[in-house]
């Protein structure tokens, strides 16, 4: 997500990325608390769903920003189909 080919979107996409990652990391340390204070599997079960389901829609949202930054690229006849295959199979993995 480099600010440098996308400038202001990029920038917008990078704020909003790393905001889902800071609510991440919180859920993450209450998950932690959680199993520390022996909280109840379900209430524990429930959280780290919502924990896995949040990564991936982070997740999400950095390839979508990936595949415009490679699209926009592809218009200005600077990009390479190479790169988004190798993401997708990253992704695959």
């Amino acid at each position: 997500m480099s600010t440098a080919a996308g400038g202001k979107h990029n920038l917008e996409a990078r704020t909003r990325v790393l905001n889902r990652l800071k609510r991440l990391e919180g859920q993450v340390r209450g998950l932690q608390k959680m199993v520390e204070e022996d909280r109840d599997c379900r209430e524990i079960l429930t959280l780290l769903s919502g924990i896995k389901s949040a990564l991936e829609a982070t997740g999400d949202l950095i390839f979508e920003t990936y595949l415009e930054e490679c699209r926009a690229d592809l218009a200005k006849g600077q990009g390479d189909t190479k790169a988004i295959v190798e993401v997708v199979r990253l992704l695959r993995h």
